[in-house]
């Protein structure tokens, strides 16, 4: 999550998320390069064509090879970015083959999972208020539910809401879609480290919108068969449904 001086993107966690760092940087590079070689002949055509230094100034109006230089080298440029910028995409949008999938439903204004290979296992997120937090649970990001999803697992996450626009951003991973009532669109992540890790809601969606933390719990293998099994047998006895939470964050 964000930490008080932080400086550049979080830490990358997903294949997709190491890859949106290095084309972050080698945009920086070139917009840096950009922006010195701008400056480097504004200074020039201060210093040496100014009224003292060039009195009597040329009227030239053409020079071929400066005008087929400035139109061939931007796009040159534009080539070296639309090569990476092209493979990225193509990586954020096409779905690899998954072994788990998770349902994400936007509500005002908190969020549902589901689990539809696992035994049809629901929850309702709701953000954590600043009176019950516990030592260590960070303001405005914890939840009291996460999505629990196994480490070095491909994981499609299909997004949706149920009133108006929302949208499912989780950084570390290099994710974010919107989520659109009656429409499905879907994401995918793979995660390399276990951990918590967090995210928002990312488009405007109502009073609350700032109040919409998305928790993400990375777990090993084990550790996910066996959440599997405990939140089946709630499922059994009712014990996730938690129709008063559902109540209240409606209420409110």
């Amino acid at each position: 999550m964000p930490v008080d001086g932080g400086l550049g993107l979080q830490e990358a966690v997903t294949p997709v998320m190491h890859d949106i760092i290095a084309f972050h940087n080698l945009l920086l590079w070139i917009i840096t390069a950009i922006v010195l070689f701008v400056l480097a002949l504004l200074i020039v055509v201060m210093v040496r064509f100014n009224r003292r230094a060039n009195p009597t100034p040329s009227k030239t109006t053409h020079n071929t090879l400066l005008e087929v230089a400035w139109t061939v080298l931007p796009v040159m440029i534009l080539v070296v970015i639309a090569i990476p910028s092209f493979r990225l995409l193509y990586k954020e949008i096409v779905v690899p083959e998954a072994d788990l999938t998770v349902k994400a439903v936007g509500y005002q204004w908190y969020w549902g999972y589901e689990y539809p290979d696992n035994g049809d296992i629901s929850l309702i997120s709701n953000m954590v208020e600043d009176a019950d937090l516990e030592p260590g649970q960070p303001r405005l990001f914890a939840a009291d539910e996460a999505m629990v999803v196994p480490v070095d697992t491909t994981v499609r996450v299909i997004v949706t809401a149920a009133d108006v626009i929302h949208a499912f951003a989780v950084p570390q991973f290099g994710v974010k879609v919107d989520a659109i009532p009656g429409r499905l669109n879907e994401t995918w992540f793979r995660a390399e480290k276990t951990g918590m890790y967090y995210g928002q809601c990312s488009e405007l969606c109502g009073t609350r919108h700032a109040f919409m933390p998305i928790n993400v719990r990375v777990v090993t293998q084990e550790e996910f068969e066996q959440w599997t099994e405990q939140q089946q047998a709630d499922a059994g006895s009712g014990g996730n449904i938690k129709v008063a939470e559902v109540a209240g964050a409606e209420a409110r």
